[in-house]
């Protein structure tokens, strides 16, 4: 017998007034800032060219963010879940470090590794002329770097969670662990990839200190929303209201998407 839902009784004031007291602390700056949208001129700061390239460049690196991951974190997720080799949780903390990790930090890190003067950047750009820093692809570098964890962790528990016993079964008809990987593994994981992909893509459109320090705020090549946002603070705020509604609409949509993998059918 599933235990109830809700307990009976009416609940505790010394639970429900701290609770409803968070609430408001969350939902409050949100209800502020639709309240202050210049909901009047919206469509036409909408298509400012400012507001326009930001959106654009925002949404065309993090979906490119978004693949580099998918191509580099389901093939590390499938490791961490499926290989046993010593340090694995050791790999698992480090893969897990750019959550926590300030973003700030992390565009430093990058510089270090990839810049010009850096261990791996110095080589490429005197070997292949190559350069990421302040560039277009250092944004979808900086991006993927703070975002790939988001789906590392959701591929990984999908991992975890799959019955084994389809792929033992591929097996044992002779199929390779290429064939069962690409035929049984991933459809099993795919709501696992999705939710991932969605978090993921979500992560890199609202990352700003790590982009602002590896790539820089050049507008068309670098500013994207969350940099716009916070230049236009300085020199236009109703376009930086503007910005952030349309960042709060993405994450609302983004949670709505999730919602029934994070908290079922209710």
């Amino acid at each position: 017998m599933s235990p109830p839902d809700r307990l009976p009784g009416r609940p505790p004031w010394v639970l429900l007034v701290p609770a409803l007291a968070g609430l408001a602390f969350l939902v409050l700056p949100l209800i502020g800032l639709l309240v202050r949208a210049p909901w009047s001129t919206l469509g036409t700061r909408l298509v400012q060219g400012q507001v326009l390239d930001a959106l654009r460049l925002s949404l065309i690196t993090a979906t490119l963010a978004t693949c580099l991951c998918l191509v580099l974190g389901v093939p590390l997720a499938w490791t961490l879940a499926r290989v046993r080799f010593p340090g694995v949780r050791i790999v698992r903390a480090l893969v897990t470090v750019p959550l926590v990790l300030p973003p700030v930090v992390g565009g430093v890190a990058l510089l270090l590794v990839l810049g010009r003067r850096g261990l791996i950047g110095g080589w490429l750009d005197g070997t292949f002329g190559i350069t990421f820093p302040f560039t277009t692809a250092g944004v979808v570098l900086a991006e993927a770097f703070v975002a790939m964890p988001f789906l590392v962790i959701s591929v990984e528990g999908a991992l975890r969670a799959a019955d084994l016993r389809y792929e033992e079964a591929a097996a044992t008809l002779g199929a390779g662990r290429w064939t069962i990987f690409r035929r049984v593994t991933l459809p099993l994981v795919a709501p696992g990839v999705a939710a991932g992909a969605i978090l993921c893509w979500a992560r890199a459109l609202g990352e700003f200190g790590a982009t602002i320090t590896f790539a820089g705020n050049f507008p068309g090549r670098t500013q994207t929303m969350p940099l716009a946002v916070y230049l236009a603070l300085e020199t236009d705020p109703q376009a930086a209201i503007v910005l952030s509604i349309v960042m709060l609409a993405v994450s609302v949509v983004v949670l709505a998407a999730l919602r029934d993998r994070w908290v079922g059918n209710t």
